[in-house]
């Protein structure tokens, strides 16, 4: 049983192209099976999510991040009610629009691109990759997912205006997204923020008194475990207490998120977007709890020393490659150029660098060197 709030597939909107119905599969289904398929999908195993593989195979990529929060969005949707197929569909292709070499990678893109009159985005840019760049059907350019996965894709973490993104103004700019891809953002968040405390352990880069001493909720439960398991070595103590903090940030999203529409008294799907504001969110006690834990992030991992050789080759390679592409548009592949006919040059060069992964974008920054130097 869904909650009345709930996307019903019977009460989709539908494709860009209509299809025939499947058999055995649902619409959202079939979503979720295009984006496991497609080619940008299998990209992220090899898309830097905070560790390139220089430390280790070990650590998250942006493909095995995707999957986690996956698979926290789907439990967080069955105890809340919700379209789980949907909601599945959703988190497999909330970072399909991401470049190469993580966050470095995306403010090096959006930096260029602003040099022209324009802007990267990851979300649209994850529009666009399933709209026009997966080629898989003869019918038609893209994925032709559902009316409600693209609303998702660009809604899931912002709001657009239709002054802002009249191109966008098809998906209800002045709605909130449904609950399913309100979750999303949240999901994304419960992701990074426990396993990159377990990866920045891992490479040695955050230190357990560290830890301890700015992450408030995992210094309780770290506390727990030491009395529970006194002889545990360290690392699975540490295993312990993460597992704690994430289950309470997703108790806690699913518990604060069924108050808060309970509150606002939604009943309906419609209801719940035209309400003025997002439902899905956490308590205040555990959002500041969770806040704590990504500032930590930023200053003690994300930002620290020894990462930043990572980001200045990201910068790097992103930055030449750019250049060397505008200026020599010669150098894109065919179906690149023909692009650049009906849309401007910068963004068609945005968009071929948004789709590699850091090792072919390290390799074409040496074969254009290369074929320069000539």
């Amino acid at each position: 049983m869904l909650a009345s709030y709930a996307v019903r597939v019977e009460d989709s909107r539908g494709r860009r192209y209509p299809e025939p119905p499947h058999p055995y599969r649902n619409p959202f289904q079939r979503d979720r099976d295009r984006v496991i398929h497609a080619r940008a999908f299998r990209r992220l195993e090899n898309k830097t999510q905070v560790f390139t593989r220089r430390y280790s195979d070990h650590f998250r990529t942006r493909l095995t991040h995707t999957i986690e929060v996956a698979q926290i969005s789907r439990t967080i949707a069955e105890a809340l009610k919700l379209n789980v197929d949907l909601v599945e569909a959703l988190a497999l292709v909330h970072d399909l629009g991401h470049p190469p070499f993580g966050h470095a990678g995306e403010r090096t893109l959006d930096q260029l691109m602003r040099e022209h009159g324009e802007f990267f985005d990851h979300n649209l840019q994850a529009l666009r990759t399933v709209e026009d760049f997966e080629l898989r059907y003869a019918n038609f350019r893209g994925l032709n997912l559902t009316f409600e996965v693209r609303e998702g894709i660009i809604k899931h973490s912002r709001d657009y205006s239709e002054a802002e993104r009249p191109e966008l103004a098809e998906y209800f700019l002045d709605q909130r997204p449904p609950l399913e891809a309100q979750l999303i953002d949240l999901t994304d968040e419960i992701a990074y923020s426990t396993a990159d405390l377990d990866d920045g352990y891992e490479a040695k880069l955050l230190r357990l008194p560290q830890v301890r001493e700015r992450v408030t909720v995992f210094a309780r439960y770290y506390g727990e475990a030491e009395m529970r398991y006194p002889d545990a070595p360290e690392k699975l103590k540490f295993n312990e207490a993460l597992k704690r903090v994430l289950n309470r940030f997703v108790t806690d999203l699913i518990e604060n998120t069924k108050r808060r529409v309970q509150q606002a008294g939604v009943g309906s799907l419609d209801e719940l977007r035209r309400y003025p504001e997002r439902l899905a969110g956490f308590s205040p006690e555990v959002a500041g709890e969770r806040r704590e834990a990504k500032n930590f992030l930023y200053e003690a991992l994300y930002n620290c020393k020894p990462l930043q050789p990572e980001k200045r080759l990201a910068e790097n390679v992103v930055t030449e490659v750019f250049e060397h592409l505008m200026a020599h548009p010669e150098a894109l592949p065919q179906s690149y150029r023909e692009k650049a006919e009906d849309e401007s040059l910068a963004r068609v060069v945005c968009d071929y660098i948004a789709g590699m992964t850091d090792h072919y974008a390290v390799d074409l920054r040496k074969k254009l060197a290369v074929e320069t130097a000539k």
